[in-house]
């Protein structure tokens, strides 16, 4: 069932991305060689206790898995997903952050790919095709449109540009759960869900576009999402409240 948010609810959801997004953007700018995933886990738990906030990733186990640390970090092939731990970033690495946190009962939910320094070209541009793909998903997030709209504008920019999206995970409904219906896929087929977007809904958009092939493979973890050929991946994400005057990005960051 899809839960449509009050503007009372929307405006708590807010308050608790701008967490997400300033914690998101802190553990960003720490990003560089020689620094462990583990380290900006612990510097991204430390600064949710400080804003009042709670993880929304720790100890969550939807698949009986229990995921550890309150950080995604995924690195160069890792999709999402990946745990926090000892492994040190170096220099061309490109890494996704996913955090999220519960604040007075609402989650926020926000994800971005950072180069760790210079990185080439190529992979330049897997990185703006991504954040590209995400921008034009929430540009269809309107009420009157179908969610349809939203995986398909993904999807055109995504494979126009010659990568492939990610079909086993999708964005979702967020709100007082941290995954609500309805799920959010980066692609369409003819014979999908496809709702008409109400102006309540709140979505977490977030397109995985990966360089090479859409094909994965879980790591022993349980959690860890890679590519099966090798090739680099990317993800970004955004929180967005489907309202009457258009959408409305909660997870922007508006002031540090």
């Amino acid at each position: 069932m899809i839960l449509l948010k009050t503007a009372d609810e929307i405006a708590l959801m807010r308050k608790a991305n701008q967490i997400v997004a300033e914690i998101l953007a802190a553990v960003a700018e720490a990003v560089r060689p020689g620094i462990t995933t583990g380290e900006l886990d612990r510097m991204a738990e430390e600064l949710i206790y400080k804003k009042g906030a709670k993880p929304a990733f720790k100890g969550y186990a939807p698949r009986g898995v229990v995921y550890p640390k309150c950080l995604c970090v995924s690195i160069n092939d890792e999709i999402v997903h990946g745990i926090p731990s000892g492994r040190k970033l170096k220099a061309g690495d490109i890494v996704g952050l996913d955090f999220g946190v519960v604040y007075q009962g609402f989650y926020g939910d926000s994800a971005r790919t950072v180069a760790v320094e210079k990185i080439p070209e190529r992979v330049e541009r897997l990185l703006k095709v991504t954040r590209e793909a995400l921008y034009a998903g929430i540009e269809q997030a309107r009420p009157g449109n179908r969610l349809g709209d939203i995986s398909r504008a993904v999807q055109e920019v995504a494979e126009g540009a010659g990568f492939s999206v990610v079909e086993e995970f999708a964005g979702h409904g967020i709100g007082r759960s941290l995954h609500e219906d309805p799920q959010v896929p980066n692609y369409f087929r003819r014979g999908m869900p496809n709702p008409r977007l109400q102006e309540g809904m709140v979505l977490a958009i977030e397109p995985m576009v990966n360089e090479g092939g859409a094909d994965l493979r879980i790591l022993d973890d349980g959690w860890t999402a890679v590519t099966a050929d090798g090739r680099l991946s990317a993800h970004f994400e955004h929180s967005v409240a489907i309202t009457g005057e258009g959408p409305q990005i909660l997870s922007e960051l508006e002031h540090v």
